[in-house]
C-alpha cells in the first residue's frame, strides 16, 4: 500500500522549497551535504522518511491502544533528523491515532545547518496544519567522535516518551566517526537512559552493505542492540520492510529499511 504524501505538504516542499526528486543507492554522508544536495535530499527522502514513520507509528498506536492514551502531553527526541520527514509522520499519526495528545515537545537534532532551516520552515507550516500544540528546539551539533556525543547527552535536560532515529546512523559507519565501535550499541546506550519509564525508541536505518565497515546495516544494528540493555519489542519482518509513498514527482517510490522499536529492560513491567 502507498501513502500519499499530503497536498499541501507536496506543494510546500516541490514548489514553494524547491525539493528535487533524485534517487541514489550510494552511502550517505548528509551531514557534508550543500544546500543543494539537501534539496534533493528533500525530494527524495523526506517523503519516505514520511511514510515510513505514519506506518510505523500508526499500526503500533494501533494495535497497543493503551499507549499514550492517558497522557496530554507528550516529548520526542529525534537524532539526525534531517529535514524532519519522520517527525512529520509521526506527529501525523499522534494526532489520528491519540485525540488526547494536545501538546508534543520535540527536540530535532542534525549537524546540517541546511537541513534544519528546512526542516524549521515545514514544521512551521506543519503546526497550521494540525489541531496540537507543537514546541520545537533544535540542536545543531556536529558529531564528530565520542566526546561530542557526550556533549549532547548534556544538553538533553529531560527524559523523553519517545526517541527516534531515521537512517541517520548509517552515516556514522560510513564516515568511522566512532572508529572500529559500534555506532548502534553506543547511540542506544547514550539515548537509552534519557527515555520515561514507559518511553520508547526507535531505529530506523538502510539495509545496504557497508563498504567501510565490510557489514551488512540490520546485522549490524541487531549486534549493537544485543549488547545493550533493552528489549526490541517490535521489528520490520525479514531482512527489510518495504514502504511505498507516492507524491508530484514519483508514484509508488519504495524504501526498504530495517527496524527496531525498543525499551529499557528495567522498564518491562510498565508497558
Amino acid at each position: 500500500m502507498s501513502i500519499y504524501l499530503p497536498k499541501w505538504l507536496d506543494e510546500l516542499i516541490f514548489e514553494t522549497l524547491g525539493a528535487k526528486y533524485c534517487c541514489s543507492n550510494a552511502d550517505m554522508t548528509v551531514i557534508d551535504w550543500d544546500k543543494n544536495d539537501i534539496l534533493n535530499y528533500l525530494g527524495t527522502y523526506f517523503p519516505r522518511s514520511y511514510a515510513e514513520a505514519y506506518t510505523i507509528f500508526s499500526n503500533f498506536l494501533r494495535t497497543n491502544p493503551n499507549y499514550l492514551s492517558d497522557k496530554k502531553s507528550i516529548s520526542l527526541f529525534d537524532f539526525g533528523c534531517g529535514t524532519g520527514g519522520e517527525i512529520m509522520g509521526l506527529l501525523t499519526a499522534i494526532s489520528e491515532c491519540r485525540k488526547n495528545i494536545r501538546d508534543v515537545k520535540v527536540v530535532a537534532f542534525d549537524g546540517n545547518q541546511h537541513a534544519l532551516k528546512l526542516y524549521e520552515r515545514i514544521l512551521n507550516t506543519f503546526c497550521d496544519m494540525v489541531d496540537i500544540e507543537i514546541t520545537n528546539r533544535t540542536a545543531p551539533i556536529k558529531i564528530d567522535d565520542f566526546y561530542d556525543l557526550e556533549i549532547l547527552n548534556s544538553v538533553l535536560r529531560e527524559d523523553y516518551d519517545l526517541i527516534i532515529s531515521f537512517k541517520a546512523i548509517c552515516e556514522f559507519v560510513t564516515k568511522q566517526r566512532f572508529e572500529e565501535a559500534n555506532p548502534y550499541k553506543h547511540i542506544a546506550e547514550t539515548f537509552l537512559p534519557k527515555l520515561q519509564d514507559d518511553g520508547l525508541m526507535l531505529l530506523v536505518d538502510v539495509t545496504t552493505y557497508n563498504d567501510m565497515s565490510h557489514e551488512w546495516l540490520p546485522m549490524m544494528m541487531d549486534a549493537g542492540l544485543h549488547e545493550c540493555d533493552c528489549r526490541i519489542i517490535e521489528k520490520n519482518e525479514g531482512y527489510n520492510q518495504a514502504y511505498y509513498v507516492t507524491h508530484s514527482r514519483k508514484s509508488d517510490d519504495v524504501s526498504k529499511v530495517a527496524w527496531r522499536m525498543i525499551k529499557r529492560c528495567n522498564n518491562l513491567n510498565n508497558r
